[in-house]
């Protein structure tokens, strides 16, 4: 079975780890693949058929992210299931989102469907929990592109962010500022702000396993000889809670940025993402209805 590598986090010890799981397209066959009752297949139930016929382990089925969501359901399942739906038309959902899934060549696809309303969630907290789960989709598929290029690409996004965020003045004078280190990631100093009153020394690290306490102590150690106080260490991964205990402790100023939190300042100042679709939420304005108010 081809499988891929996700990120899961390891709430005991504070660390991120990669976990195998089945690969995108083959949980795309093995949806279409499933016996479908008459009033349609829930995620929740589909979630142990899925694991069972994958033979997943106990660390595979209760792996986690950051958040405490689980990466089977909402990194692997939920959206093979929505690519079929949306990107493919091979599923149907009649009732409408969070209703069962039907084959679209079913022949029990139900006449009528009462809209599934659940009183007990308020309509704001079931958008802001899409939102959320959409949100994590998207930062995990980031991170994945960033992996799947080179290294030059990953210095132009880096350049890029920083000047998104304010940094290094232009995205020329940045560019100059911040060169290729030749083993994955990138090092140099960079304007804190336009005026060039300070400077901030930056490593970027393409990196698969977690960055300890000793990266970030050569990191601090190299500040006073690129004439910096501060400092910004990115990397792809995760850091050890000792590393962000050391940067806690010293006296030069470091942020400490992981593969989370790029993915995160990358969807915020719109670097490798655009806007598809924007709603508004509405409420009743009570002070138009108020009577005898000027």
């Amino acid at each position: 079975m081809a499988t891929v590598t996700k990120t899961a986090w390891n709430p005991d010890t504070e660390q991120e780890y990669r976990i195998e799981m089945p690969a995108p397209e083959v949980v795309r066959q093995t949806i279409l693949e499933l016996d479908y009752p008459a009033d349609g297949i829930k995620i929740k139930d589909a979630i142990g058929i899925l694991a069972e016929k994958f033979e997943l382990s106990d660390e595979q089925s209760k792996a986690v992210n950051k958040h405490n969501w689980s990466i089977f359901r909402f990194r692997v399942v939920i959206p093979q299931f929505q690519y079929l739906l949306k990107k493919e038309g091979k599923l149907v959902q009649p009732g409408g989102p969070k209703t069962p899934y039907f084959l679209a060549t079913s022949t029990s696809l139900p006449v009528s469907i009462e809209p599934n309303l659940n009183p007990g969630i308020a309509p704001e907290k079931s958008i802001e929990g899409n939102y959320q789960r959409i949100q994590e989709e998207l930062a995990a598929e980031l991170l994945r592109k960033i992996q799947d290029n080179t290294p030059i690409f990953f210095e132009k996004l880096v350049i890029d962010l920083l000047v998104k965020m304010g940094y290094g003045g232009s995205r020329e004078d940045a560019g100059r500022a911040v060169g290729g280190s030749g083993d994955g990631g990138i090092d140099g100093i960079i304007n804190e702000d336009r005026l060039g009153l300070d400077v901030v020394y930056v490593q970027a690290k393409r990196w698969n396993g977690n960055v300890s306490r000793p990266e970030i102590q050569k990191f601090a150690g190299a500040l006073p000889g690129q004439r910096a106080r501060k400092g910004i260490f990115i990397t792809t991964s995760s850091f050890t809670k000792d590393a962000r205990e050391y940067v806690k402790a010293i006296e030069s100023k470091i942020v400490l940025i992981d593969g989370h939190q790029l993915a995160q300042f990358m969807i915020d100042h719109n670097v490798g993402v655009s806007v598809e679709k924007t709603y508004e939420i509405k409420r009743v304005d009570s002070d138009y209805f108020a009577e005898g108010t000027t």
